[in-house]
């Protein structure tokens, strides 16, 4: 793969490529295009960018002050596998094309000064992060709201309230129990195919893999494996994952969704992720503390579990999050943390003895987050509980079902709603902007988007459960 514009420039002239994709991400988390002959391409584009109008992205600039530029990352190139013209992709970072200041609103740069921040503070060098994106194939989805009617219906060939449909050519009956889809073969497991092609794809973008699996909740519910890498790296990563498993379901006639609880009382889709701190190629985490932990490791765990209703809002940054944060359904709703305890929210996983693989899970996250928002936003608050040697208590190592509601009262929850995570983070985000990687203006931007766009207008509009609930009153 290219490390310099240099080697970028040879790759299009050696592989005769005309066109090449600069990817972008918006606020909320979707990758945004613009496609341009290779002539539009030069070295120069690789620090002075290329110029766009930002006024249409979501969360960004006004008509007014709306040229942006897009600088590629040459580390980055990849041949999009999914266009009739071999088009080269890079993924870009924004900046402010008068001052060449990196856009205070655009995440990538954010994810890169919490990287700086870092380094600055002297604690390490290097933060690994490895998210685990689960999600939804779909056969059909369907959903409206108007003034009148509201409703929304996903099928699957593998859901197991299809066991009494008619099919075509004879329903076969294998269709995994509510709760119970884990790993099963074929033919209970319909997808096996598709996700070896998810996962290869994915390679050959750059991506490195590791395996693919079915998850938990009927209804086709699935889970590919990729590897740790650095923070933004992993957050690009994360990106292609998405942008190439929803392609590859696309060509087989399915949909994708990563939305965290697209289905009624079975378990939801969440983002477990893995993080650690490096510094000078060692890891700083591995120690003799519980579960192998160093003592920077616990105070980290210290600084999430702290700030961990103010991060939720990036992390799990959706009203549906909150659909899937609930007890009875693996979801890690305590914020507490155990080494082998699902229910608590993070985790410390079995490494063995390689202090290497020394890491903490943050379990709440789910992949609705925009990847470099939430990474950043999580390493914000770790590195809070070091620099303030933030005591994460005592361990949740007991099943959380043996617990009497007195002592489960102790143990404190995530929020209830997206509405309380984002008052939380209103109360509580120096964290975040006194490290110089978030400002008061993008924080504020957020929660008043989300707000206006997500909260407030599902309060406005009765929900289909309101009529079974009400009508005959």
């Amino acid at each position: 793969m290219p490390e310099t514009a240099q080697e970028v420039l040879k790759m299009i002239q050696d592989q005769n490529i005309q066109v090449i994709d600069l990817k972008f991400i918006d606020t909320p988390g979707i990758w945004q295009h613009l496609t341009v002959y290779q002539n539009q391409i030069e070295e120069s584009s690789f620090t002075d960018g290329v110029a766009f109008d930002g006024s249409s992205i979501r969360g960004w600039k006004a008509i007014n002050e709306s040229d942006m530029a897009m600088v590629p990352d040459p580390k980055t190139a990849w041949i999009d596998p999914f266009m009739a013209e071999p088009t080269l992709s890079l993924i870009c970072s924004i900046i402010e094309p008068r001052t060449g200041e990196p856009y205070a609103r655009d995440p990538r740069s954010i994810a890169q000064k919490a990287l700086d921040y870092l380094i600055s503070t002297g604690i390490g060098d290097t933060a690994f992060f490895g998210p685990e994106a689960e999600f939804f194939i779909f056969d059909d989805v369907r959903f409206d709201q108007n003034q009148h009617e509201g409703y929304y219906h996903v099928d699957s060939i593998e859901g197991r309230w299809n066991t009494g449909r008619k099919e075509e050519g004879g329903n076969l009956g294998y269709k995994p129990r509510y709760k119970e889809g884990y790993f099963p073969v074929a033919p209970t497991d319909t997808s096996q195919d598709m996700r070896t092609e998810m996962l290869l794809t994915m390679a050959k973008c750059g991506v490195p893999i590791e395996k693919h699996h079915h998850e938990v909740a009927s209804g086709g519910q699935c889970e590919l494996g990729i590897r740790f890498d650095t923070m933004i790296r992993s957050a690009d990563n994360l990106m292609i994952y998405k942008y190439v498993i929803k392609n590859v379901a696309r060509k087989y006639g399915k949909t994708i969704t990563f939305m965290p609880k697209p289905v009624f009382n079975d378990n939801g889709s969440g983002m477990h992720t893995h993080q650690s701190i490096w510094k000078d190629g060692q890891p700083l985490f591995a120690g003799d503390k519980y579960a192998g932990l160093s003592e920077m490791g616990l105070h980290y765990i210290g600084g999430i579990l702290k700030h961990a209703p103010a991060l939720l809002a990036l992390t799990n940054p959706t009203t549906n999050s909150y659909k899937r944060l609930v007890p009875g359904f693996e979801a890690p709703v305590n914020l507490a943390y155990s080494q082998g305890n699902r229910s608590a929210s993070i985790r410390i996983p079995l490494s063995g003895p390689n202090p290497k693989a020394k890491r903490l899970e943050f379990r709440c996250p789910d992949a609705t987050a925009n990847p470099y928002l939430a990474f950043a936003a999580m390493l914000c608050a770790g590195l809070d509980g070091i620099k303030n040697q933030i005591d994460p208590g005592e361990p949740l190592d007991v099943d959380i079902y043996d617990l009497s509601p007195e002592e489960l009262s102790k143990i404190p929850s995530t929020p209830g709603s997206l509405e309380d995570a984002l008052e939380a983070l209103e109360k509580d985000h120096e964290f975040l902007t006194t490290t110089g990687v978030f400002t008061e203006d993008f924080l504020q931007t957020w929660i008043a988007y989300k707000l206006d766009n997500e909260v407030n207008p599902m309060r406005l509009r009765p929900h289909p459960y309101e009529f079974a609930l009400y009508y005959d009153c």
